[in-house]
């Protein structure tokens, strides 16, 4: 069977209160559309089109793939009208997808069960709510079948009492399609082509009309959409403990589940456990026992087994080795990389940076554009002067060296093989190995010096 999928994303999104198109708004760090795009894909589609207006231009220019087909609804004259303008870009047999793509939720297993019940005619997915105001009504007739929807504006108050409602999302057949859009009225309360009067075009010439139901407890965060902040943030959440829990069954310990943000990809080994509001942003590996302590951010960070990162630690476009200890408050920027049992302490922050094993830099400190060797300890209050206001120069800090505290190194310079910088050093030439090197201005003390006091105001 040939797939068409048709994603509908021209929404203006008004009570959304942003200039950004409400279909680009994010959950779990993804744009909602692209979560339906990503769901979409995994059907396999010979087709798949993304119906845009509202935004246009911002919208394409957030989703670059060669897959996607595009078709401009302008003006918006409802999800009829919306489905019309991709019917150029599908292919004539098989079955037609409509999603929405400010519904990303919805799992790829129901949309299959859903294109499965559409293989004799047209599905259309439903759910039953408690309170279904808002939604269009599914109308079944005495023998069970469904008939219609009606919308809520246009329901009866008998109809309102009906609490399986439509979704929007359906399987209609794609040689049908066109002729079932072509004789679609606008005359509603809302003066809109609605796509849900085909399910009545579609029982008059007797073609079978399915309903789907999504499976499991509370499932009706598959079909729920977003108008407004309010149900961005409920859905964010509903996302995030999706996530927890995936996270939890594979065997991460977490200290609250309710608690975690995911904002794209992390992957984890055995023995994991994460403390309490930690974020993951981009692409993020944890390997086998490592552990992460509360409040802690990680962006696209690859880190070692074993090691662990302590509270407030914030690490981007970074690589730890194993067995490391990192924070608390420390902060790795994009190009650290560390080496087995490297010591990132406090306020330290390591930029564009390979450390090697066994090296520590425990408090107060600056290292960027470095190499260091192993085996160096880094005192507190150093940093590498990197920059001359036009240019990074490299510091390089050979096997076993010793820097000591409050020092200064100005680069381009050199730290011999276990070499040893003398406290308050700072250093613009290279310091040969194996030897103490030290600058200091001369220490003196003047005897009978007074200390200035302060004048009583006047």
């Amino acid at each position: 069977m040939k797939l068409n999928v048709v994603i509908l994303a021209a929404g203006q999104g008004k009570r959304m209160h942003s200039n950004l198109p409400k279909v680009l708004h994010p959950i779990a760090g993804k744009a909602l559309v692209q979560h339906v795009i990503d769901t979409a894909r995994a059907l396999s589609p010979v087709r798949l089109c993304v119906v845009y207006g509202h935004g246009g231009d911002a919208v394409r220019a957030a989703l670059p793939a060669d897959d996607l087909a595009w078709a401009l609804q302008e003006p918006q004259l409802g999800t009829g009208h919306a489905v019309q303008q991709a019917l150029p870009h599908l292919a004539g047999d098989g079955v037609t997808l409509v999603l929405y793509g400010d519904v990303p939720l919805t799992r790829a297993e129901t949309l299959k069960r859903l294109l499965d019940a559409a293989q004799d005619g047209l599905a259309v997915l439903t759910v039953e709510l408690a309170n279904p105001t808002g939604y269009g009504r599914i109308v079944r007739n005495a023998a069970g079948h469904v008939v219609r929807i009606v919308e809520q504006k246009d329901a009866s108050a008998a109809e309102k009492t009906i609490r399986e409602v439509n979704t929007g999302i359906m399987a209609i057949p794609t040689a049908r399609l066109a002729g079932w859009l072509a004789g679609l009225s606008n005359n509603n309360a809302q003066g809109e082509y609605y796509l849900t009067d085909v399910i009545a075009a579609a029982v008059a010439e007797g073609v079978p009309v399915s309903a789907v139901q999504p499976e499991g407890k509370d499932s009706e965060w598959e079909v729920l959409g977003v108008n407004s902040k309010v149900q961005l943030a409920e859905l964010e959440r509903v996302q995030q403990r999706r996530i927890a829990d995936t996270l939890l069954e594979s065997g991460v310990r977490l200290a609250d589940p309710a608690r975690i943000d995911v904002r794209g990809q992390l992957t984890c080994g055995r023995d994991v456990a994460i403390d309490v509001n930690c974020v993951f942003e981009g692409l993020v590996e944890l390997a086998d026992a490592v552990d992460i302590g509360p409040n802690c951010v990680l962006k696209n960070a690859k880190v070692g087994p074993g090691t662990r990162i302590a509270a407030f630690s914030h690490l981007e476009d970074s690589l730890v080795g194993p067995d490391c200890i990192i924070g608390p408050y420390a902060r790795l920027r994009p190009g650290a990389e560390l080496g087995p049992e490297v010591h990132i302490g406090n306020f330290v922050e390591i930029k564009n940076s390979k450390i090697a094993a066994q090296s520590k830099a425990n408090h107060l400190a600056y290292i960027g554009d470095a190499r260091i060797g192993e085996r160096v300890n880094v005192g507190a209050g150093t940093i590498t002067c990197n920059y001359d206001g036009a240019n990074k120069h490299l510091t390089v800090i050979e096997d076993d060296a010793f820097i000591g505290s409050d020092t200064q190194l100005v680069a381009p310079v050199t730290v011999g093989r276990g070499a040893t910088l003398g406290a308050g050093t700072t250093l613009t030439k290279d310091a040969p190995p194996n030897a103490l090197t030290v600058s200091r201005a001369k220490q003196i003390s003047l005897a009978g010096w007074q200390r200035p006091v302060k004048q009583p105001k006047k």
